[in-house]
């Protein structure tokens, strides 16, 4: 079983240590450190399907893999943004369904593939878009949440209604629908937008407290882009923080 601990609390990062011949697998510039024993590769991961798969779910088209030699070895992943990192361990027919960029590492073995919504109106109201990312097979995986993460365990029949872009994860045994905003008062003066999210089970749940897209929304008013030209002609872009 792959040894590893996440530190960083708000900021953080996930440190393993694989025995000789044990592999680990990541996007491209997932890497933080490690140790001089691991030996790095860089591949497609796949044939021409997977490639593409991973290009639609907002992947890099090639996987690094990190396998120490002679020994035991170090390497650390860490997340681009405030948040969580949580490992998932992945069994048959207990695969994930996480949302694009969530997949931090893995161990080889696992296959990230595109998962498709079902219904187009899922993917264009949903808020957790049209296209997601399915991890499945036997391993452990780690994945980065937006801010804090709150799980919930459903049972079958059980939902839970969520706002848009605060579904970071599902189970593959979970199911989900849109619905619209019930009342004109609460559509048009409520804030909460036109849809909702209802996640059903059988599964596991995993909401994240600061998505993305909605901090940036919150901090576009206060950003300022100026654009300077130097001395030398070279041009310049700076970002101030507005009044």
């Amino acid at each position: 079983m792959l040894q590893y601990e996440i530190e960083g609390g708000n900021l953080p990062v996930v440190i393993c240590h694989p025995e000789a011949g044990q592999t680990l697998c990541t996007q491209r510039g997932a890497m933080s450190w490690m140790s001089p024993n691991i030996q790095m590769s860089t591949n497609t991961g796949g044939g021409l399907k997977k490639v593409f798969g991973r290009m639609l779910s907002g992947e890099s088209v090639f996987l690094n893999e990190f396998t120490p030699i002679g020994g035991k070895g170090t390497v650390a992943f860490a997340s681009d943004f405030p948040g969580s990192i949580i490992p998932f361990e992945v069994r048959p027919n207990r695969g994930i369904i996480v949302q694009k960029g969530a997949f931090l590492a893995m161990e080889k073995g696992l296959e990230l593939s595109v998962w498709l919504q079902k219904k187009l109106r899922h993917g264009f109201f949903g808020g957790e878009g049209f296209i997601m990312q399915k991890i499945s097979g036997s391993g452990l995986v780690f994945l980065e949440i937006d801010g804090y993460c709150k799980k919930y365990t459903l049972q079958a029949g059980e939902s839970i209604l969520v706002d848009t872009g605060y579904l970071a994860a599902m189970s593959e045994t979970c199911s989900m629908e849109i619905e619209t905003v019930k009342g004109a008062a609460n559509i048009f003066f409520g804030g909460e937008g036109l849809f909702h999210t209802r996640v059903t089970g059988p599964g596991e749940v995993y909401l994240q407290s600061m998505p993305l897209i909605q901090t940036a929304q919150a901090l576009a008013p206060y950003i300022t882009v100026h654009t300077e030209r130097s001395d030398n002609d070279r041009g310049g872009i700076n970002i101030r923080l507005g009044d």
